[in-house]
């Protein structure tokens, strides 16, 4: 699967995000069910039609981990970092990237085409003493940071690092005690940095799917399961980001000592960037990313973290 409908030359960053779709296709059944239901609709020709609006990861807060260490990877590439999240309850850190010279002089070659990156990082200390002490336990086993040590411009060696594991396989009595405490946590202890989710861009579909209303219609008669959470359809206060999820995908995890137990996988989100008041006259062939509301919002990506939580896999 291709990141937009465009189809730059390969680079590097490229080969990454090629290898990051390719497992995450592999593993998220509802990928090729979205995919195929809109091929068969007459919405896109082919998978490599839609545009990849941003793709999640998920990090620790611990020591030569979290997003101080991840976002080295994507800001090699040059994407630059922008807005920084807080979510209390969840108790979140995140920021989003944008992809490289958007925005920016400082880029020679404008990669609009390639998503925007949102990762989110958990406060670790923040959590008790008891769920720190087994978070913890795992991640303390890693000395340094693993992407210094990471040759990044080897599109093969970063794809095997973002799907490797990167401390031991956790016991399910350890998973289940974080689950009870944090569902992020728990997630992240077993995926690592397993793609938590990529977006399709709804706004740049075909007339009649091009509004997150018409496409969640669309979903729904396709049987899909969709994140409930603060309603399906989640929208910022200045009512120009809309977005909406599947429910995450359960997979047969195996643990330490051979325990298997189904745990949430991963997701697909859709979102649909409204064009900004001052651009709303222009011709549809003149609107670009440019005109349309940009970065993500608080209140909607919370709810969209909820796709991966018992409260959403369990109705």
């Amino acid at each position: 699967m291709t990141t937009s409908t465009n189809k730059p030359t390969t680079t590097t960053v490229d080969a990454v995000m090629s290898g990051l779709m390719r497992r995450y296709s592999e593993r998220v059944p509802d990928v090729h069910k979205v995919l195929d239901s809109m091929v068969k609709e007459g919405i896109i020709q082919s998978p490599g039609d839609v545009e990849n609006d941003h793709i999640a990861f998920r990090t620790m807060g611990v020591p030569n981990l979290g997003i101080a260490s991840f976002e080295k990877i994507f800001m090699h590439y040059g994407y630059e970092r922008r807005d920084e999240f807080n979510f209390v309850g969840k108790k979140l850190t995140a920021y989003w990237y944008s992809p490289p010279g958007v925005d920016s002089p400082r880029v020679d070659s404008p990669r609009p085409d390639l998503p925007r990156i949102f990762v989110s990082e958990l406060r670790v200390h923040e959590l008790s003493e008891e769920a720190q002490r087994i978070i913890h336990k795992y991640t303390d086993t890693v000395k340094s940071d693993p992407v210094d040590s990471l040759n990044l411009d080897d599109a093969e060696a970063v794809d095997q690092f973002l799907h490797q594991p990167l401390w031991e396989t956790p016991t399910l009595v350890d998973y289940q005690t974080l689950l009870a405490e944090s569902e992020y946590a728990a997630w992240v202890i077993y995926n690592r940095y397993y793609l938590n989710h990529f977006t399709i861009s709804v706004h740049n579909l075909k007339a009649g799917y091009n509004t997150i209303d018409a496409f969640v219609a669309f979903l729904e008669e396709q049987g899909l399961k969709l994140n409930s959470a603060g309603g399906t359809i989640k929208v910022s206060p200045d009512g120009d980001l809309r977005q909406a999820s599947t429910v995450a995908q359960m997979i047969d995890a195996e643990f330490a000592n051979g325990d298997i137990f189904r745990i949430a996988g991963s997701y697909v989100e859709f979102a649909e960037r409204r064009i900004l008041p001052p651009f709303r006259d222009l011709p549809a062939d003149q609107i670009t990313r440019q005109h349309r509301r940009e970065g993500f919002e608080t209140g909607n990506a919370d709810k969209i973290f909820e796709s991966t939580f018992t409260t959403q896999t369990g109705r």
